[in-house]
């Protein structure tokens, strides 16, 4: 497992259609983010139906099943 140093915290579950435009993270400490996709221009730029293929990764990464990008959660809050 390939955990973060100093990271306490991971991705409990994603939606991209509750909120229109937007990213909704709750992680695993119960906090919950909203995030303007256009704070991420690859993932705003993907049709609807492929936001919904979003896998996690050892529990603080995420990626879509059709994306070679890899993001941390950490990306979450350097725009948050």
């Amino acid at each position: 497992m390939c955990k973060m140093k100093d990271v306490h915290f991971g991705i409990k579950d994603m939606n991209f259609t509750d909120y229109r435009g937007k990213m909704y993270v709750k992680l695993t400490d119960g906090r919950e983010l909203i995030i303007p996709l256009s704070f991420f221009p690859d993932i705003k730029r993907m049709p609807v139906k492929e936001r919904q293929k979003w896998m996690v990764l050892d529990d603080q990464y995420f990626t879509f099943e059709n994306m070679t990008r890899v993001y941390s959660v950490l990306d979450l809050f350097k725009v948050a």
